[in-house]
């Protein structure tokens, strides 16, 4: 914890711009929880790159914000900030073509981003920026370097073909909460290999039978909630009616939601009903990251009572 006991959290990874039909909006999974996690009032450092060039620059000043701390976003000159193309299914379900060769490819690992990890209470990595040799040189040397203590999320996010299996082993065996959501669990296990079953429940025990360092995992469940799952307990939440505008973004507030409650020592039910809270909320609004509402947040304050 920080001096006045509030959580540090980092995200690693990915920063990028979803090039939508209605415009540019700054997005990636680890952007997206960075931001989201300091809206609820969490210390966070975003730890990524982006280029010397126009969408650059305007991500540094959006991302301008309370609680979110940029000194690790570095700047580079030789690559192009990532872009992504999307575009949406007529249920709504985004597609992405993602641009490669950009500045998150190309994290290095300076004495000050890895100092950081000695201090994190928590870590969100994933997939995608591993794809390149560099940026997945300098997540894996950050996780390692976290104290025993520190909560290393993995959300797995899938993108193909940007994913391996290489990579899916060793960010589960340094997991200790797995985030995926159902709709990407067949794709997991076939990447791996593995004959098991794509059953949420079933998968779940499947990654803490096999992964001694995971102690919960986080299912999402689409319009139907989540499925939070450890060795000794279950707990599912149905979700929340809405009427949705885009999925962009969604299961990255629920994963901060998820986190923000765990860190607080919240029950399966209370991370499981934030997180849908702050899921089904951005799938409500337009964009990754919207401002939150007094209501989300007061409700979210009621739930974890003193643990705020």
């Amino acid at each position: 914890m920080t001096e006045m006991g509030t959580p540090q959290i980092v995200g690693i990874g990915e920063l990028l711009w979803d090039l939508l039909p209605g415009g540019a909006r700054l997005g990636g999974t680890v952007t997206n929880f960075a931001v989201f996690c300091a809206r609820l009032a969490n210390q966070v450092v975003l730890a990524s790159s982006v280029g010397n060039d126009e969408y650059g620059g305007h991500a540094r000043s959006i991302l301008s914000q309370p609680n979110l701390d940029l000194r690790q976003l570095q700047l580079d000159g030789d690559h192009p900030t990532g872009t992504v193309e999307v575009t949406f299914s007529a249920e709504s379900q985004p597609r992405y073509v993602i641009r490669r060769g950009v500045a998150w490819d190309f994290i290095h690992p300076t004495p000050g981003l890895l100092a950081v990890a000695g201090t994190a209470n928590a870590v969100c990595y994933g997939t995608l920026a591993q794809r390149h040799e560099v940026s997945r040189s300098t997540i894996q040397s950050f996780v390692e370097a976290t104290a025993p203590s520190c909560v290393r999320v993995f959300d797995i996010n899938i993108r193909m073909p940007d994913c391996t299996a290489e990579v899916l082993r060793w960010s589960m065996a340094h997991a200790t909460i797995l985030k995926a959501s159902d709709e990407e669990l067949p794709v997991f296990f076939s990447l791996l290999g593995e004959k098991v079953s794509a059953d949420p429940r079933a998968a779940a025990l499947w990654f803490l039978e096999n992964h001694p360092s995971c102690a919960l995992v986080a299912t999402t469940l689409g319009a139907h909630g989540c499925l939070l799952t450890t060795r000794e307990d279950e707990f599912h939440h149905p979700g929340f009616p809405i009427k949705l505008v885009d999925t962009v973004g969604a299961g990255d507030a629920f994963a901060a939601g998820l986190i923000h409650s765990y860190l607080r020592g919240a029950s399966l039910a209370q991370m499981a009903e934030i997180g849908n809270l702050c899921g089904s909320y951005v799938a409500s609004q337009a964009g990754a990251t919207p401002p939150l509402s007094a209501e989300l947040i007061e409700r979210i304050h009621s739930l974890l009572g003193a643990r705020v």
